[in-house]
């Protein structure tokens, strides 16, 4: 394993597609990664993985949408670690379907897992994991072109995405004096396991077939293909560097041009 002495960077949601993505790229620039997914039998596969690569990194199992996980995940890093430079808020779920039909429980865990759980754990990072009164931060949340756009039968997702553009967009300017920097990063169609996930639904709520759906999808994007996880992770660890110091507030889209705003 190399040694490293970048900055600490905390990336949920880690163990599979862009979050995998994000905590490779980051690695790869130097940091020491702390990660996180809901099962410990992912993390330490993960973990296992990233350090035969050669790569510092560590982790444990924690919910992003329990108050208690999310304060014992920041302290877990500080103890690895050291104090946090880099938070990457990626851990998120689809779901939707006829907003007539969209239960209460449904409603509140995707707004719960991809919403409030960046407030929360944002939240603890600036209390207790060190990022506040930083000489240098960073925070990326994930959100989507649907935290731009309506998405059709995606309510819920779409109304969590759009919170989490908003709220990149206020502690942005808030933390600006600061020079600690709030970007959001909006993925459109990207091949991961939840995109699978979001294909089966709309062929079975579409009654068509998963080939078709991807035809469709892959119809609305000019450059006619899916964006890649590790595309997204470049665009993070971009804004990870001094080069980007500058850049805050913002919401930038890896969408192969689905969306110009």
């Amino acid at each position: 394993m190399t040694s490293q002495n970048g900055p600490v960077a905390l990336v949920t949601g880690a163990t599979s597609g862009i979050g995998l993505a994000v905590a490779r790229d980051l690695a790869a620039r130097g940091m020491r990664v702390f990660l996180c997914a809901r099962t410990a039998e992912a993390v330490a596969r993960t973990v296992a993985g990233l350090r035969a690569e050669g790569h510092d990194v560590d982790g444990i199992a924690a919910d992003v949408r329990d108050r208690a996980s999310v304060t014992e995940l920041v302290r877990a890093t500080v103890d690895r670690y050291g104090p946090i430079g880099v938070l990457v808020n990626n851990a998120g779920r689809n779901g939707g379907g006829r907003t007539s039909q969209i239960s209460d429980e449904l409603w509140d865990d995707v707004i719960g897992t991809n919403l409030t759980s960046v407030f929360r754990l944002t939240r603890e990072v600036l209390k207790n994991g060190g990022l506040e009164g930083a000489a240098y931060g960073r925070i990326i949340n994930i959100a989507s072109t649907a935290g731009k756009q309506g998405v059709v039968l995606g309510a819920p997702y779409s109304a969590s995405k759009h919170g989490v553009v908003g709220f990149t967009k206020a502690l942005g300017r808030e933390l600006a004096p600061s020079g600690v920097t709030v970007n959001a990063v909006c993925p459109g169609y990207v091949e991961t396991p939840m995109a699978q996930r979001v294909r089966a639904g709309y062929a079975a709520a579409w009654d068509t077939t998963e080939d078709a759906v991807i035809e469709q999808f892959e119809a609305k994007i000019p450059l006619g293909r899916y964006s890649t996880p590790e595309e997204v992770a470049g665009l993070v660890g971009y804004l990870t560097t001094d080069q980007a110091a500058s850049i805050t507030a913002q919401a930038l889209n890896v969408c192969g041009g689905l969306g110009n705003f």
